[in-house]
């Protein structure tokens, strides 16, 4: 275990790669771990001479766990929370996107590269919004700029009350990753036991993802704040997510000017490894040319298979 304080809390973090070289941040989504990066992704932007910084947001893995209001209290807040009715809720996606600018500084980071997945992403756009000075690029992965309620049945699964044990929340858990993994590249068997049973082995908070839940759907839009991000931006997303529809990645890439839209066509809201070296090649090169003039108008294209 590896942590820093920042922010007033315990940062969990993983580095790969060369320390002098310059820096890949990822924030990770809705209740997962670092973990949830693929080593794979991790060690292939290492590879082509990036510094790769995975941690825990907080509320998740081995990072500070946030005072609870009680279950009752907190399933009705985000109850609430998604019919859009007024919630207090107990931390925002911007006390989130805080914890980042931390960790940044605790490790000595002027400026990242910022890739962001599903909430994560989320966080990287309020990043490059708020402190447009710590971001050199923006990928954006399977999110969007707004709220946006999933598909009624993966809504439904989401809501579930969560198992206590850990053998029940690993099974629990493959069976949300089959549902929202995509046509194209649905998650093997032995993707979900690696990647599900290490991280409930490692971290089971299921009372965090409840709390982080709330946090994304108390936030207000962020188009119109997109609409002044001058950072070199790649949007991410695909064609069979069913937790977070298309139409978020197409909203979130034209709202920042210049931005760079890949749809790849049969991915669902999962990181699968056959995505993994398309990935990298794309964030790669999108941070190696981050230096670049921006161009004007978002730019789309369909990405097949790898």
């Amino acid at each position: 275990m590896t942590a820093v304080r920042a922010n007033g809390i315990a940062i969990d973090y993983e580095e790969t790669g060369p320390r002098d070289a310059p820096a890949i941040l990822l924030i990770m989504g809705l209740g997962m771990q670092l973990v949830a990066w693929p080593n794979t992704f991790c060690e292939g932007l290492a590879a082509r001479g990036f510094r790769v910084i995975r941690f825990d947001n907080r509320d998740a893995g081995l990072s500070s766990r946030m005072p609870s209001a009680g279950r009752i209290a907190t399933r009705a807040m985000m109850a609430r929370a998604l019919v859009r009715l007024p919630v207090r809720p107990p931390y925002t996606l911007n006390d989130m996107a805080a914890d980042t600018i931390g960790l940044l500084d605790a490790l000595g980071i002027a400026k990242a590269n910022v890739v962001g997945a599903s909430m994560g992403g989320m966080i990287a756009q309020i990043l490059v919004i708020e402190h447009p000075e710590r971001v050199k690029s923006l990928t954006s992965i399977m999110s969007s700029p707004a709220p946006l309620l999933p598909r009624p049945r993966v809504l439904r699964a989401l809501l579930r009350p969560p198992p206590r044990d850990e053998e029940r929340a690993i099974r629990r858990m493959k069976e949300f990753f089959r549902l929202v993994g995509g046509a194209g590249y649905p998650p093997t068997e032995a993707e979900l036991q690696a990647k599900v049973g290490r991280s409930v082995r490692r971290s089971y908070r299921p009372d965090g993802l409840a709390r982080q839940l709330i946090a994304i759907q108390t936030a207000p839009s962020r188009v119109r704040m997109l609409r002044r991000v001058e950072a070199p931006t790649l949007v991410v997303h695909g064609t069979d997510d069913p937790l977070i529809p298309m139409a978020g990645g197409e909203r979130t890439a034209a709202s920042i000017p210049g931005a760079s839209l890949r749809i790849i066509p049969g991915m669902g809201h999962f990181l699968p490894e056959a995505l993994v070296p398309l990935l990298v090649e794309e964030i790669a090169e999108h941070c190696r040319n981050a230096g670049g003039a921006a161009s004007t108008g978002a730019r789309r294209l369909a990405v097949g298979s790898p």
